[in-house]
């Protein structure tokens, strides 16, 4: 997972969580999760337990949490199950504590507004558009981007329904999107618009045309893996490379009718020219 670890503490227990760059959330380690809430001495073994005692809940955690690098206790990085906030408040059903609801409360006080935006998805959109408007975004340019969130939600919960679960595995396919649409990985794409920070979101700097295109390549992967379900990963790579192919032979075409190319090295960096 191309991300960062961090460690956070509720009342005075640690949790520790890292930031996906690709599904743009955090996961936290769901066993850090269940000794926070059960004061467990053995909370691998807790866990176990409750995936024994609960199948639908054990279907549901080998289908949607992966497995994230985050730092042990000596400091070492380790393969660790984590769950996203949408997963978490899963996993808090199936656990009997009176710390369910202060934990709800201490996720949002720490910044993480997904707990109410998973009962009421309008929240969402409205502090997103929020947050661009307070950056200078222009409203036609943050109509565009929030529905391209939208459809990048779609995607990889289509993965995950091909048993598509690790990060690694996200930025492959949506590498061969990018590269069938645009002709260059994400990486490729940050260089050429002069993003050298790790934590700048290519998307933040594309213009419309841009983020048009990137849209429609991902709608298109997702409709053709939801017809034909391919079973496994190559075949989901060559479905990624086909909705890609379709975005690209439209920007071609586009290109040719406007004169000029559509990848723009334009981003929307403090000082550099603004997207328009």
């Amino acid at each position: 997972m191309n991300a960062m670890s961090n460690l956070k503490l509720f009342q005075d227990k640690k949790i520790r969580s890292a930031w996906s760059d690709i599904e743009q959330q955090w996961y936290f380690s769901v066993v850090d999760i269940v000794e926070a809430l059960t004061d467990s001495v053995n909370p691998t073994d807790y866990l176990k337990k409750m995936r024994k005692r609960d199948v639908g809940l054990s279907d549901y955690i080998g289908t949607n949490c992966p497995h994230v690098e985050m730092y042990t206790e000596t400091s070492k990085k380790r393969k660790t199950l984590a769950g996203s906030v949408r997963d978490i408040f899963r996993i808090i059903q199936s656990i009997p504590s009176a710390r369910a609801e202060p934990f709800k409360l201490w996720l949002s006080q720490v910044g993480y507004e997904r707990v109410q935006e998973i009962e009421n998805p309008e929240l969402a959109q409205e502090r997103m558009k929020f947050l661009y408007e307070q950056k200078g975004y222009p409203q036609d340019w943050i109509d565009k981007r929030l529905r391209g969130i939208a459809i990048r939600q779609n995607l990889t919960d289509e993965w995950k329904e091909r048993g598509i679960t690790k990060e690694q595995d996200f930025a492959i396919l949506t590498a061969e999107i990018s590269k069938a649409t645009f002709g260059m990985t994400p990486s490729e794409y940050k260089g050429y618009k002069g993003l050298t920070k790790k934590n700048l979101n290519l998307r933040d700097h594309m213009t419309d045309l841009e983020l048009i295109f990137t849209m429609l390549g991902e709608r298109v992967t997702t409709e053709i893996s939801q017809k034909e379900q391919p079973e496994n990963f190559e075949k989901s790579k060559k479905v990624a490379k086909r909705g890609g192919n379709v975005a690209g032979v439209a920007r071609q075409q586009t290109e040719k009718e406007l004169g000029r190319t559509v990848i723009s090295s334009e981003n929307f960096l403090v000082g550099d020219k603004r997207i328009k």
